[in-house]
C-alpha cells in the first residue's frame, strides 16, 4: 500500500515540475496584461524550442503516466473504501490530464509551433497563432491543477489511514457477567451485615489488658490499708 502511494506520488510530482517548466512562456500570455506582440513571440519560440527536444523525452514522459495510471488502477482495485473514495478522483484527474495532453497539447504544439515563420520581437504577431499560443497555456495551467488534486487526495488518503493516538491508547474492556455481578453483590451485603469494631470494644480490650498485669494490685492494697 504505502509502496504504490509513493510511486504514484512521485510520478506526479515528476510530471508536475515537467509542467512548471512552461511557466517560462505561460506566465507571458495568462498572467501579464495586456499581451502584447513581444510576450507571444517569447512564447512562440519557447513551445518551438519543446517540439524540436529528442523524442525520447516523449518517451520517457509517456512510460511514466502509463506506470502512475496503472499504479493507481492497481490500488483503486483492492476495494477498501479509502481506496474507492481517493483512488476513484485520482484516476479521474490523472487520466483528464493524458488525455487533455495527447487530444489537446500534443497536436496543438506539432501543427502550429514547429516551424515558425522568421519575425522579430517587435513584428505583428500572427493572428492563427495567437488562440493556439493562449490555448497552450490554458491547457497547461489544467493539466497543473490536476495534477496537483492528485497530490492533495494522495495526502487525504494518508491521514485518513494514519491511526489517532486516542485509538492505540484504547482498551476495550469486558463487561462482568451476570455470576459476577451477584457475588460482588454478596459481597456488599456481607460487608454491609458485620457490625464495625467501635472505639469502646477497643478500650475495653486495652482495659482488659491492663488489669490482666500485676502493676495494678500494689494500687489497691494502699488504698485498703488507708
Amino acid at each position: 500500500m504505502g509502496a504504490r502511494a509513493g510511486i504514484v506520488v512521485c510520478i506526479t510530482s515528476f510530471l508536475l515540475g515537467a509542467l512548471f517548466t512552461h511557466w517560462i512562456a505561460d506566465s507571458l500570455t495568462l498572467w501579464k496584461s495586456p499581451v502584447t506582440d513581444e510576450h507571444l513571440w517569447t512564447a512562440a519560440s519557447y513551445y518551438s524550442i519543446v517540439t524540436k527536444g529528442p523524442r525520447e523525452i516523449l518517451y520517457l514522459l509517456f512510460a511514466l503516466v502509463i506506470l502512475g495510471g496503472s499504479t493507481i488502477l492497481w490500488s483503486f482495485g483492492d476495494g477498501q473504501a479509502g481506496n474507492l473514495m481517493f483512488d476513484g478522483g485520482s484516476i479521474f484527474l490523472f487520466g483528464m490530464t493524458a488525455v487533455m495532453y495527447v487530444y489537446a497539447v500534443l497536436p496543438n504544439l506539432l501543427t502550429h509551433f514547429e516551424n515558425l515563420p522568421p519575425h522579430g520581437l517587435k513584428d505583428p504577431f500572427p493572428r492563427t497563432l495567437r488562440q493556439s499560443t493562449l490555448d497552450l497555456a490554458s491547457n497547461n495551467l489544467i493539466c497543473s491543477v490536476a495534477l496537483t488534486g492528485v497530490l492533495a487526495l494522495q495526502a487525504g488518503r494518508f491521514w485518513a489511514e494514519t491511526p489517532d493516538s486516542d485509538d492505540e491508547e484504547f482498551v476495550l474492556v469486558e463487561a462482568p457477567s451476570a455470576e459476577e455481578q451477584q457475588q460482588q453483590q454478596q459481597q456488599r451485603q456481607q460487608e454491609k451485615s458485620s457490625p464495625p469494631i467501635s472505639a469502646a470494644n477497643t478500650s475495653s480490650t486495652a482495659l482488659k489488658d491492663c488489669l490482666s498485669d500485676g502493676k495494678v494490685k500494689p494500687l489497691l492494697q494502699q488504698r485498703v490499708q488507708t
